[in-house]
């Protein structure tokens, strides 16, 4: 909690009159028992009727005093609570956006939407619990307790056999809690888990018609959660009678004690009634704290795993004064290496080519010969472990990571657009982006051919990860937003691979003549996609097995030769 303590600063206010006005309502709680027993001792006893009238007034005013301040106590507590709650969802997501592509394999998607909705909501909740019930409760049972002294000291004595054996029942009970509660986040990830994966593909669900076998599994995870919740809770379920037994006990003991007392004369009965109440109060505050406790098991797994993010630093870290100025689009790698975090393996080995300011180098080879992981290092989403790439000159860990991405426009395989419209994902590459910036961006990407076709033009909707569109016009607007960012670099991972050839032809054609000057890296299934390049690289295992031209690959790479005959033969054979 230290680390997140800071985060409450904005509602340290609220934080501290929330059990400030908590304990000013315990104090109006503890004397209406008191003013209780006045009325039924001196009024009734005496048959006082002004004495009861004003003694009742008095009770009133100290029911709405207490009532008063336990609103504005609620109040202030849910506004401290969930407004921290707020700024630690905010510092984790701030936190996430500045991840790694490493960073962000450790952590699942589904895991990282729990700790930022479930878990941030139930610290939320223990914040405001720690703030009124966590004060209420000793303050009640201290406050109760010396009431209790006040009106008979000695069946006070009966608490020391009744606190005891409640405190033993709620110690074991945690105990046995406590780990349980740790596992239901967990399982809370796996339910999310399997929810986003559904739901996100839940086209391929319905086309391969396998629902069936998606609600078993489902079920599977959606029943570990509910058997870890129900063992929790359970164990509340039962601390419930044994609290109950060792309350009414308690209160039959002080009514046989007490009751000799009265017959005896040493006790009122108006003091038996405000003792009997003390009780109450005494022992439901023992219980409040001990479901206190145990939501801040839950609370404390919950900022485990919200400070297990925090503390997770980045790998990708910048220089104390970064390199603000990015001069041309050349690349260079040198000696490089690279290893996945986890992975026995190098996933490259030794890379080492460079390419000139304005030049267009294709990179082609198997799956799995790692050509997304070798363009990946130059923005920076993973850094090298061995050996160094320069961009202009300059090692890409001394630029600034803003500037070094802007300059590095990369267009992904998997092809994301965001609810809005065309326009409001145009301006994901540059916001100030003018109407007339946008639609010379779409026309390179040839993707206006398509939107101009729209009445609505740029306003056109775009759904949820662009599902209104075909894979290829995603795959053109992509490449446009990049486009927008005016790169000196731009890197094509597989991005054209939904269009038909002749668009491919055509994008390629508009990347030549209207970009003459940025950098063009092209990862591509298909050699027609990059024959035109200045050079291609043929990555084989992790390296580099050739570079050449495409006539130059022909004669001397067997890999690409390779590709190539297979490639005309089914273009033949169309």
């Amino acid at each position: 909690m230290k680390k997140l303590l800071p985060l409450m600063k904005k509602y340290i206010a609220f934080a501290i009159l929330s059990p400030v006005f908590m304990i000013l309502e315990v104090v109006g709680d503890v004397i209406i028992p008191y003013l209780m027993s006045r009325i039924v001792d001196v009024g009734i006893v005496n048959q006082d009727i002004d004495y009861i009238i004003k003694i009742g007034l008095i009770m009133i005013l100290a029911a709405l005093f207490a009532m008063f301040f336990g609103v504005s106590s609620s109040f202030f507590g849910a506004s401290a609570g969930y407004g921290f709650a707020a700024e630690i969802r905010g510092k984790v997501f701030e936190k996430v956006q500045g991840f790694s592509f490493a960073n962000l394999d450790k952590f699942t998607v589904s895991s990282l939407i729990t700790r930022l909705t479930n878990d941030c909501n139930t610290i939320g909740q223990v914040t405001m619990m720690s703030l009124r019930m966590a004060i209420r409760a000793p303050f009640m049972m201290i406050f109760a307790l010396i009431m209790a002294y006040r009106v008979n000291s000695s069946l006070v004595r009966v608490f020391l056999i009744s606190l005891p054996l409640l405190a033993i029942a709620i110690t074991i009970t945690l105990s046995k809690a406590r780990p349980l509660f740790m596992k239901l986040q967990t399982h809370v990830d796996k339910v999310n888990g399997v929810i986003q994966e559904n739901l996100t593909n839940i086209r391929i669900v319905k086309s391969f018609n396998r629902q069936d076998f998606e609600e078993a599994k489902f079920k599977e995870r959606n029943d570990g959660l509910r058997n870890t919740a129900f063992k929790a809770i359970s164990y509340i379920i039962f601390l419930m009678p044994i609290f109950n037994l060792i309350v009414y006990s308690t209160i039959i003991a002080v009514l046989w004690f007490g009751g000799k007392q009265i017959t005896i004369g040493s006790m009122s009965g108006g003091a038996l009634i405000s003792f009997v109440t003390y009780i109450t109060q005494i022992l439901m505050a023992l219980m409040m704290i001990s479901m206190y406790f145990m939501n801040l098991l839950r609370g404390s797994a919950s900022v485990s795993r919200i400070t297990e993010v925090l503390n997770t630093e980045s790998e990708i870290t910048e220089i104390y004064s970064p390199v603000k100025d990015l001069k041309d689009g050349s690349i260079s790698f040198e000696n490089v290496s690279f290893i996945y975090p986890g992975s026995s393996g190098p996933a490259l080995n030794n890379i080492n080519f460079s390419i000139k300011a304005g030049e267009i180098l294709g990179i082609i080879g198997s799956t799995g010969s790692s050509k997304s992981t070798l363009v990946q290092l130059i923005p920076r989403l993973y850094d090298v472990t061995e050996g160094s790439i320069k961009v202009g000159g300059v090692d890409v860990r001394d630029y600034d990571l803003k500037l070094l991405r802007d300059k590095v426009a990369f267009v992904l395989q998997k092809n994301t657009l965001f609810s809005g419209t065309i326009r409001s994902n145009m301006k994901w590459g540059n916001e100030e982006a003018s109407d007339e910036e946008i639609i010379e961006a779409l026309k390179h990407a040839e993707a206006w051919e398509f939107v101009s076709t729209y009445e609505d033009g740029l306003d056109h909707i775009v759904e949820q990860n662009g599902d209104n569109y075909s894979g290829g016009q995603k795959q053109r607007l992509t490449i446009a937003r990049a486009l927008l960012k005016s790169p000196k670099v731009i890197i094509l991972d597989d991005s054209t691979s939904a269009v038909d050839m002749t668009t491919d032809a055509k994008i390629q054609k508009a990347f030549k003549h209207n970009l003459p000057n940025v950098t063009t890296i092209i990862i591509a299934q298909r050699i027609s996609s990059i024959q035109h390049a200045d050079r291609i690289i043929v990555m084989h295992e992790g390296n580099i097995e050739s570079i050449g031209s495409h006539d130059e690959l022909i004669k001397k790479s067997p890999i690409y030769n390779e590709i190539y005959e297979s490639q005309q033969k089914g273009v033949i054979g169309e």
